[in-house]
């Protein structure tokens, strides 16, 4: 393998590409990068010393990373293909690779657990990597979201070999894996505009599932179209699932005390009683029971499970509270597909029944609003009131004749209503409000501290 002195990241913000910059930094290795605006990931390595711009411009490239030799370029494909800082490296006879196959290459030589699944990897891939990092074993970890007990996406550990990485579907990345043990969440329609048909999607996790090396484990949701015959020879196939006494790893006597849960985890070398989960969402029970399959088979001890789901407090923007009033609550959550709404909305609903829920939404893709279009309406239409704001196109070009007023014409008559960035706040507190839960993975996260203080505004007015 070519020495490589530096690297320089095409999109460094993203939640991905940031984890392997930070791996670099630690290591030793000059980092460089751009993106297009400031983010509390870009400034968290420019503290690390990484040299990072927001102008796509060729001429904002560090002089060190203007010769190929020893020069990493990685991209992401977010990054349009007319973008001048891209052109330069594509012209210049650099070393280019993909996000997804640099994080392949870093974690090839250790023994490593990936968590795949359209939706429940990164809160399970973040709590596999808290257990063990708070056990004996130890552990580096690149996760697709901000740990809120360390606040970061990324942390090294020179003195164990173990690393932990959520797996993404999108693009066939987790293809480049090499798992010593993997997780499957679920295979639900998504990123069609990549795969065309569900089923070839399905053929790309059957794929990864294959990937996991003999000796290993593919632990999959129970119900799951993987069998054993899909992976290799010598790798155990286990399932999980919440309630299931049929799968080799469940949860048993859950019961929810003060906004969260505790439950008793059931595996095959006997039961961890008692166990009390830190965040709340009935969805995460399930994800814990996956993690501490996964934990155990790692080295991690019945005892570190359990200290460790008290203490986990998740990730930002994964139903995370954000103001909790005696008369109302705002949650932030990363939803954009139906069934992790319509996951949310139920968590919420069976964590506080009885009160008046109401959903703020952003669209992600005109791609996935127009292909689950139907699965959208369904699932928003669960809340009591619901507030569209126009879709985040992310990479793609508008589609006619999608948008978030076409989502609001089938939902259930009465539900939604149209916003505005602008206005949402406003409209949210000009009506009835309870709960309150701001989704999507655009950009609607900027306008959850408005909707915060609004919201606690008029709390404390009535």
């Amino acid at each position: 393998m070519e020495r490589t002195e530096r690297v320089y990241f095409l999109g460094i913000g993203g939640i991905g590409m940031s984890a392997i910059a930070s791996h670099y930094r630690q290591t030793g290795v000059d980092v460089a990068g751009y993106d297009r605006t400031p983010s509390n990931l870009t400034r968290g390595l420019e503290a690390m010393g990484a040299a990072v711009t927001y102008t796509d411009d060729a001429d904002t490239i560090p002089l060190p990373f203007r010769s190929p030799d020893g020069t990493l370029v990685i991209i992401t494909p977010a990054i349009p293909a007319d973008s001048q800082i891209w052109a330069y490296f594509r012209n210049g006879g650099y070393r280019i690779e993909k996000r997804a196959v640099a994080l392949g290459e870093l974690t090839r030589p250790m023994q490593t657990y990936c968590v795949a699944g359209t939706h429940g990897k990164t809160t399970t891939s973040t709590l596999i990597a808290h257990i063990l990092r708070q056990s004996l074993k130890g552990c580096t970890a690149f996760l697709g979201g901000v740990s809120v007990n360390y606040d970061t996406n990324y942390w090294g550990n020179a003195s164990s070999d173990i690393a932990v990485t959520e797996a993404d579907e999108y693009d066939r990345s987790f293809l480049q894996l090499s798992p010593t043990g993997a997780v499957i969440t679920a295979m639900d329609p998504d990123h069609l505009d990549i795969y065309g048909t569900h089923a070839e999607m399905i053929k790309s996790f059957l794929d990864f599932a294959a990937n996991v090396k003999s000796g290993g484990m593919l632990l999959v949701k129970k119900g799951l179209p993987v069998v054993r015959e899909d992976v290799a020879k010598g790798v155990t196939v286990s399932t999980y699932a919440l309630l299931d006494p049929l799968a080799d790893y469940h949860a048993e006597r859950v019961v929810a005390k003060e906004g969260r849960y505790e439950f008793d985890i059931c595996t095959p070398s006997g039961k961890i009683d008692g166990v009390r989960l830190g965040v709340p969402g009935f969805h995460n029970v399930e994800n814990a029971v996956a993690a501490a399959a996964m934990a155990l088979r790692a080295g991690a001890t019945a005892q570190d499970v359990k200290d460790a789901c008290l203490t986990f407090r998740g990730d930002r923007r994964r139903f995370e509270i954000k103001v909790e009033t005696p008369t109302a609550m705002v949650i932030d959550d990363y939803a954009h597909h139906p069934q992790e709404i319509r996951t949310t909305i139920e968590s919420v609903r069976s964590l506080y029944p009885g009160r008046r829920l109401t959903v703020a939404f952003q669209p992600h893709l005109y791609t996935r609003t127009r292909d689950l279009a139907d699965d959208f309406a369904e699932a928003l239409s669960l809340a009591d009131r619901t507030w569209l704001i126009d879709i985040y196109p992310a990479r793609e070009k508008p589609i006619p004749g999608v948008t978030s007023a076409m989502l609001l014409e089938k939902m259930k008559s009465g539900v939604g209503r149209m916003s505005t960035k602008n206005s949402l706040a406003d409209d949210i507190v000009s009506e009835s409000f309870d709960i309150v839960v701001v989704m999507g993975a655009g950009d609607i996260d900027r306008l959850v501290p408005q909707v915060a203080k609004r919201v606690a505004e008029e709390s404390a007015k009535a």
